[in-house]
């Protein structure tokens, strides 16, 4: 894109287009008030940085609010902490997007606002923050379609570490469902990435087949970061039945008999661990395959 025409042109796009969604998922109730105004800064600063970043976020959020209002019924028979709309507050957004908005403020700085492609024979460093914003949302997105879609599966979820199985909403369960919806969320990532770099990123004509490589990569990231997910809520995340409520419950209690797990990371804390953590591994891995 032009630099003088993007110097006006991509902020105002940013800011506006961030402040349309956030105020529209707070009349659906998808964000809390809280949770709209985060989401408005870092979806404005993600467009901003970036329309490949900004494409990211949107298909995390758009297709992450679309499924979690899916079968409500039933989760709110399955989760005591449900809300109507699965609305999310300011400290869940960050959660999930507080690492890449980092990362993105560093591209920007370091490329001076300008669009890069993964290369890591131009810049190790750059190709590194990308393909860590890369493996952000696909660990965000897999994680969710893993969860949203896995509950409402018919298949009886088994804890990661034992195979055993357990009650739907035991933390760390997993079914065949949930995984392959993992690894769809991640391509879902993917393929946004590459859609929006291939029609306002420049790249040599040796680099631009080179590109697509970043589905399977969002593909695998989007199931790895689901499973560490799982691995960190079976064995750090309290799961218990609690025989008043007849549900599975998240911290100990008098009427609650434990399934798995210690009480020592809550649900934003294992979004935010296996985030990082696979943040981290397919930075790596683009620096190898970019």
């Amino acid at each position: 894109m032009d630099s003088s025409l993007s110097q006006w042109i991509q902020p105002l796009v940013a800011v506006s287009i961030g402040f349309l969604i956030a105020f529209r998922a707070h009349t659906k109730k998808s964000l809390s008030t809280s949770g709209a105004l985060a989401g408005f800064f870092v979806m404005a600063l993600h467009i901003f940085v970036g329309f490949r970043f900004g494409a990211m976020i949107f298909a995390f959020f758009f297709t992450s609010s679309a499924l979690t209002k899916k079968g409500q019924d039933m989760k709110k028979k399955i989760d005591p902490e449900f809300k109507q709309g699965g609305q999310r507050n300011w400290i869940q957004v960050l959660s999930n997007s507080g690492i890449a908005s980092v990362l993105v403020v560093a591209i920007w700085v370091l490329t001076e606002g300008k669009d890069r492609c993964l290369n890591s024979k131009d810049s190790a460093l750059i190709t590194s923050l990308i393909g860590g914003v890369i493996g952000h949302y696909s660990c965000s997105n897999g994680d969710t379609w893993s969860s949203e879609i896995g509950v409402l599966s018919d298949d009886r979820p088994r804890l990661i570490t034992t195979f055993k199985p357990v009650r739907k909403g035991t933390n760390g369960g997993v079914t065949k469902t949930g995984l392959l919806a993992a690894a769809a969320g991640g391509s879902a990532i993917g393929l946004s990435y590459v859609l929006l770099e291939l029609l306002t990123v420049r790249c040599g004509s040796d680099r631009v087949a080179k590109q697509l490589l970043v589905i399977p990569v969002a593909t695998i990231a989007g199931l790895g970061g689901s499973i560490i997910d799982s691995l960190l809520g079976a064995t750090l995340q309290f799961s218990g039945f609690c025989s008043i409520r007849q549900k599975v419950v998240g911290k100990p209690g008098p009427t609650i008999k434990k399934i798995s797990g210690l009480a020592i990371l809550d649900n934003n804390a294992v979004n935010f661990v296996s985030i990082l953590l696979t943040t981290i591994l397919t930075s790596i891995a683009c620096l190898y395959i970019f």
